[in-house]
């Protein structure tokens, strides 16, 4: 979209971070935090660390695909990762980890992360490079 741009057409670097946010919503839907649940029990992911490596730049016009997948799993927070590709020539736009924490809200409690994401913690000990199998995939264009 052009608001994602410079005036030389360059996708600016807060726009990747919106991408992900996308991908990041798909994703903790599919962990089972529905955004209406979550509104109703007032206990949400929020994001406490954001790393962001910039390999490429992705210009107006260009078609991203966003993958993202679960990574990693502690007693109350867990990490997401995500990749930004550009299909038409492969090209590895920007890789990004986020760690997130499950909170109570308007106490702002950390809690412990769900019983049955024990599932996903079994599944990452045996997961190949690339995920643990939860994942998503969103697609963009700039």
């Amino acid at each position: 979209m052009f608001f994602d741009t410079d005036c030389g057409g360059v996708v600016h670097n807060l726009a990747y971070l919106r991408f992900v946010e996308i991908a990041r919503t798909l994703l903790v839907e599919e962990l089972g935090l529905r955004l209406a649940e979550m509104a109703q029990s007032k206990e949400y992911p929020v994001v406490v660390r954001t790393e962001i490596n910039y390999r490429r730049a992705a210009k107006l016009g260009d078609r991203l695909v966003i993958e993202g997948w679960l990574d990693q799993l502690e007693r109350a927070r867990f990490w997401c990762a995500f990749r930004i590709i550009r299909p038409a020539d492969h090209a590895m736009i920007a890789e990004c980890r986020q760690m997130l924490a499950l909170i109570q809200m308007p106490v702002g409690k950390l809690l412990r992360l769900p019983v049955e994401w024990q599932k996903y913690r079994q599944a990452q000990s045996t997961a190949s490079l690339g995920g643990s199998g939860t994942g998503c995939h969103a697609e963009q264009t700039a």
